[in-house]
């Protein structure tokens, strides 16, 4: 499951905590840190709004392409 180090290395990267990323999705820090460990599956619309808060595309996050 690519998408899962994708999500915590774009998080990191832009020094966030999973409680920031979580407010932004509007969810709980417990079920973002859920969907960092791979136990839930990050809904699409999720996957939508972290593709736009990074700036990347889906497929990058999803491990379907390296390209950004």
């Amino acid at each position: 499951m690519d998408y899962i180090r994708r999500l915590r290395d774009l998080r990191e990267d832009r020094d966030k905590t999973q409680s920031q990323i979580a407010k932004i999705l509007g969810t709980s820090q417990t079920m973002y840190a859920r969907y960092e460990r791979g136990a839930n599956e990050l809904p699409i619309h999720h996957l939508i709004t972290l593709a736009d808060f990074y700036d990347v595309s889906t497929d990058y996050i999803l491990g379907r392409t390296d390209k950004q």
